[in-house]
């Protein structure tokens, strides 16, 4: 059973960005048949798939106080998709490391929602968790999710680039381009985290490195491969 109605755990002009509920699944599906949302996406999201990934999240929240958060409007409460971070472990140079994804509704695409909540997952990120970077990356030819990429403030890292792990060599998805930004960055570039959180002088430790490549699904690649809103 996903656990009952979380009352938002990070919230924007826009935005609740929250943990997943059982009445999440219907409009989750429905977007995930989009074929502009898995224009990226190595297959289709099944229902089961979706309740697994709600499951997961949520778990993976209660122990790092992070996940993929569901992202609701909070005029309408309307589920348009995820946004949040991620612990990633799996074999590439740059991991571990903690992961800022997102994947939207396309008919929310274009009102700059994508970039209004990374900015705060990166706010919670650096501030709350205490992180010294946040890493983002995609295909290559995701350039809708790179724009954001750039406009969160993410820099582009060429020789971070790699073949995602989860995906058989020579797949057409395979190849992605990596993002990087850290604290530092992130505080000089106006004085505050990204979000407008007030950068503090302390660090909160960050969610404890405990999961092994070998937990890190086939499907993973899902949920880093997106077509992204700006």
């Amino acid at each position: 059973m996903i656990p009952p109605p979380d009352p938002g755990v990070l919230h924007t002009p826009r935005l609740r960005l929250r943990l997943w509920r059982d009445e999440d699944l219907a409009p989750y599906v429905a977007l995930n048949a989009d074929p502009r949302v898995t224009e990226f996406l190595p297959g289709p999201v099944s229902p089961e798939m979706a309740r697994r990934f709600f499951e997961m999240q949520n778990a993976l929240y209660a122990r790092d106080k992070c996940c993929y958060f569901a992202a609701e409007l909070t005029s309408s409460g309307a589920l348009l998709g995820f946004i949040g971070l991620k612990y990633q472990d799996f074999a590439v140079p740059f991991a571990p490391c903690f992961e800022i994804g997102w994947r939207l509704d396309a008919r929310y695409w274009g009102q700059g929602l994508a970039s209004e909540g990374a900015r705060e997952v990166l706010a919670y990120g650096f501030n709350e968790l205490g992180l010294d970077e946040i890493v983002s990356f995609t295909v290559p030819a995701n350039e809708r999710s790179r724009r954001v990429m750039a406009r969160i403030g993410m820099t582009r890292d060429p020789a971070g680039d790699f073949s995602h792990p989860a995906l058989p060599a020579g797949h057409p998805l395979a190849q992605h381009v990596l993002y990087r930004l850290s604290r530092r960055t992130a505080a000089l570039s106006n004085g505050s985290a990204p979000g407008g959180r007030q950068a503090s002088t302390t660090s909160t430790p960050a969610p404890r490195q405990r999961r092994s490549s070998s937990s890190t699904p086939v499907s993973a690649c899902a949920l880093v491969t997106m077509r992204l809103t700006s």
